[in-house]
């Protein structure tokens, strides 16, 4: 086929086919993004149509190859320029939108969701590629190249959750309910100082009578270095204050390698706080490497 002549049938197929499977990708994990940021319907309908976009670009990569059609080739290096935008347009976004929430998310949070929105887009990108070239590669009926088409597409997109799928907090931490003092205008959990700037009267009552607190302990010594990192107790916190909401006064302190969250909630369901804790995502950039992840660290610094 000459570039001046119509696409033929069997490269519309393709085209249409790779782009169906690559939108229903990215469909799949704004699913797995919801608790991050996307807001709905909206945040919905523009990670959806850029994750489309995406996947048309995969999907139109092999037919411009059979056509020889080189050039169009070179939009790809456009369209990952445009993937980076998408992830500082997130990043501004999310940096904007922390002066409305209950707290912080704080930056390391904001940098790894970004980066995620950005490689969702990647997601949908190679699942059409590798479709359309499967089906391609297949000199067979064309149903049969369909079907074929999307269950090694599907298996690419199992492959790259799996190989992106991230640690949370649960994989290195227990959490506890704590007992709440409040001793004058010091604030106890289980017998710890928390804080003592609780000086207000209406403070005091409202720790007292609907205050929760959740005591996030490390499973090894060594997990200390990523739970006690800034942002990610940051993260926790957020979560957390997201989830049960904040009426009034929330602290965060360390003591004998434990996380202190106490706070004053809205929705007071301790079972909610404790799974909102424990599915906190583990940030990239607090990662170590996986030695020091290893739950077997420990057993195997004492041979």
């Amino acid at each position: 086929m000459d570039n001046n002549e119509m696409i033929s049938p069997e490269h519309l197929i393709l085209i249409i086919t790779a782009t169906i499977v690559g939108t229903i990708v990215r469909a799949l994990t704004i699913k797995q993004d919801y608790r991050q940021y996307p807001s709905h319907p909206n945040g919905y309908l523009i990670h959806l149509i850029t994750g489309a976009l995406a996947a048309a670009l995969g999907a139109f990569i092999v037919p411009t190859l059979m056509t020889k059609n080189f050039v169009a080739v070179t939009f790809l290096g456009l369209a990952i320029q445009q993937f980076r935008e998408v992830r500082k347009i997130e990043r501004e976004s999310l940096s904007e939108l922390e002066r409305t929430e209950f707290t912080l998310r704080g930056d390391s949070y904001i940098d790894g969701i970004a980066k995620t929105f950005e490689a969702r887009n990647y997601y949908a990108l190679l699942t059409a590629f590798i479709t359309g070239l499967t089906m391609q590669m297949l000199d067979r009926k064309t149903w049969f190249e369909i079907a074929v088409g999307i269950i090694v597409g599907f298996l690419l997109f199992t492959f790259l959750r799996w190989f992106t799928k991230g640690k949370h907090v649960r994989d290195f931490a227990t959490v506890t309910q704590g007992k709440i003092e409040v001793r004058g205008s010091e604030l106890y959990v289980d017998g710890m100082l928390v804080t003592n700037l609780l000086g207000e009267k209406l403070a005091q009552k409202f720790f007292n009578e609907e205050g929760l607190a959740a005591v996030v302990t490390a499973k090894e010594p060594h997990f200390r270095v990523t739970l006690e990192h800034f942002g990610q107790r940051q993260a926790m916190l957020f979560e957390s204050t997201r989830s049960i909401g904040k009426r009034r006064y929330a602290f965060q302190d360390l003591a004998d390698g434990r996380i202190i969250i106490a706070l004053v909630p809205i929705v007071n369901d301790f079972n909610l706080l404790k799974e909102t804790i424990l599915r906190t995502p583990l940030l990239e950039s607090v990662k170590k490497s996986p030695q020091l992840m290893s739950m077997n660290m420990t057993e195997s610094g004492k041979k």
